[in-house]
């Protein structure tokens, strides 16, 4: 047992062992077992040759080398900064005047989950508050308890976050006298996670306005998580949430290569608002002197040399296979089972089920233990609800799909349909 007593305040708030550690204790000891649990992406997918011929090209000219294995800006790398602004103005249909943009508002950082550290860290003091759907990311909700912040849920449907719920809880915080704490929404865009949701393009313009309304005294950011923006498998792009912020005072979109080329080079990106600026990247210097400058060379190379899109069709092509493997076997598997309903995400890697309100999902529930037993596992929905709003319904839980074969994901699907069986 760790004990916390002659450690910060931060240290307690962060004490507790992650959920991800719990579940990898509970799978030990099964090396057969199907997890549809882990969000990693899809190992033998890995971009081996993108990143090889990126290498080669850097190692090429000895000028480029060096410069990748010395230190960078704070800020990040010039031509990789460039690049994310370009491909985001194209995917919004928009060019970078107007969107009110330069590269100047493009900060690098170690993977989004950084930007999102840095920015609780910037814009709140311990007691303020976040608001974020219900449910949502669950690792952000940890940051943010890192930190000593309250998150605030609201109803989310399977479009995602509904605006009127924003409303009324900014309403209902002014009324209580504690609008001043409320410093952000937080909003994933895109086949978020856990629910697999894209917020349509009428309620992001609803929800710039309902920030720029309710920023009474201080600015209420919108924080966009895009991480998943690049793996679409059908349907049409939507513009991005920063694409409705016309004074771009308003909106934070924070995207990352890990999930669309490689989660190990850890280089993910911020396009903050001007008034952001400064105290991100100061902060960002405290914390790590600028996020490692050869990744960003890499990754600007893998652009420039056309390799990034061949890999992101590749993913698209592999991970549309493995969510229509998923969406058959639960029509096959769970559909005969009453009171099983699932989303059909678009794109993303991760499944949402409901079960019967009776049948706990949660590790001391019931049905863990039995898919353990039947050689599955899968992650707790209670895990992604923020702890202050709606109440957490326990009858939840995640799928993910991306790092198992077609083969892996019939089974374990099929797995858990007996298990909820035995529960229900």
């Amino acid at each position: 047992m760790v004990s916390y007593e002659h450690l910060s305040q931060r240290a307690r708030w962060a004490g507790g062992e992650p959920l991800a550690t719990r579940l990898m204790a509970k799978a030990l000891g099964q090396p057969d077992l199907i997890s549809l649990a882990v969000g990693f992406v899809d190992h033998e997918m890995l971009p081996l040759e993108p990143t090889r011929q990126a290498l080669a090209k850097i190692w090429s000219d000895p000028a480029l080398a060096r410069a990748a294995l010395q230190y960078g800006t704070t800020i990040g790398h010039p031509a990789l900064r460039e690049a994310v602004l370009e491909r985001m103005c194209r995917a919004d249909g928009r060019n970078a005047a107007e969107l009110k943009l330069s590269i100047e508002n493009v900060v690098l950082t170690a993977g989004s989950n950084q930007l999102l550290f840095l920015l609780g860290d910037v814009l709140c003091d311990p007691g303020d508050i976040v608001i974020c759907a219900a449910p949502t990311y669950y690792v952000f909700l940890g940051t943010l308890a890192n930190l000593g912040v309250h998150a605030a849920g609201v109803e989310a449907d399977q479009y995602g976050v509904v605006p009127e719920a924003v409303a009324d809880e900014l309403a209902r915080r002014k009324a209580a006298g504690e609008l001043g704490r409320v410093k952000a929404i937080y909003v994933t865009t895109y086949y978020d996670n856990p629910g697999g949701a894209t917020v349509p393009a009428e309620r992001r313009a609803a929800l710039v306005e309902i920030a720029k309304r309710w920023s009474q005294g201080h600015t209420i950011y919108l924080i966009e998580d895009a991480a998943y923006r690049e793996l679409r498998y059908t349907g049409e792009d939507v513009p991005s949430l920063r694409a409705f912020d016309a004074e771009g005072d308003t909106v934070v979109h924070a995207g990352s290569f890990s999930k669309s080329f490689s989660p190990g080079v850890r280089v993910g990106w911020g396009i903050l608002p001007p008034a952001l600026l400064e105290p991100v990247v100061a902060e960002k210097g405290n914390v790590d002197f600028g996020s490692p400058h050869f990744n960003q060379v890499l990754m600007a190379t893998v652009l420039q040399e056309g390799l990034f899109d061949q890999q992101l069709n590749r993913l698209r092509v592999g991970y549309r296979d493995k969510i229509e493997a998923c969406l058959r076997a639960a029509d096959e598997f769970l559909g005969p089972v009453g009171g099983v309903s699932w989303g059909r995400p678009r794109g993303g890697l991760y499944v949402w089920l409901r079960l019967p309100e009776h049948v706990d999902t949660g590790l001391a529930g019931p049905l863990f233990d039995r898919a353990l037993a039947e050689g599955v596992l899968y992650v707790p929905g209670e895990y992604c609800y923020p702890a202050e709003g709606p109440l957490r319904p326990r009858n939840m839980l995640r799928l993910s799909f991306g790092a198992v074969s077609c083969a892996a994901l019939r089974q374990g699907v099929q797995a858990l349909a007996r298990a909820i069986c035995q529960v229900i």
